[in-house]
């Protein structure tokens, strides 16, 4: 009887660990830019997210038109932030120049 009380409980209480309440909502990420692999709503306004997407290329990040490495090269950004966050705008460029001149100077 224990045993069976145990484990109803811990299917009850257990399901609800780890479900946002955004997308349990479908609340539906707003603005999302091309790019974006996933974004996952944090809030019910649908504004806050989740976001993942890929690394912008080395050779493009100083020049007018930055570009977006390929999906499936493992080189993913997980970022948290505004869902209409541009994964190639200026913020982002500056962001990643800044990670590499880091990682430039360490090694």
């Amino acid at each position: 009887m224990k045993r069976g009380l145990l484990f109803f409980l811990l299917v009850v209480l257990g399901g609800g660990v780890g479900v946002n309440p955004a997308v349990a909502q479908n609340v539906k990420a707003k603005g999302v830019k091309p790019g974006v692999i996933e974004a996952t709503p944090l809030n019910k306004a649908g504004t806050y997210c989740h976001l993942k997407f890929p690394a912008i290329q080395p050779n493009t990040l100083g020049t007018d038109h930055p570009t977006l490495k390929a999906k499936d090269s493992g080189d993913i950004v997980d970022f948290y932030g505004p869902c209409n966050y541009d994964p190639v705008g200026a913020d982002e460029v500056c962001r990643q120049q800044a990670e590499r001149m880091h990682r430039t100077m360490c090694d």
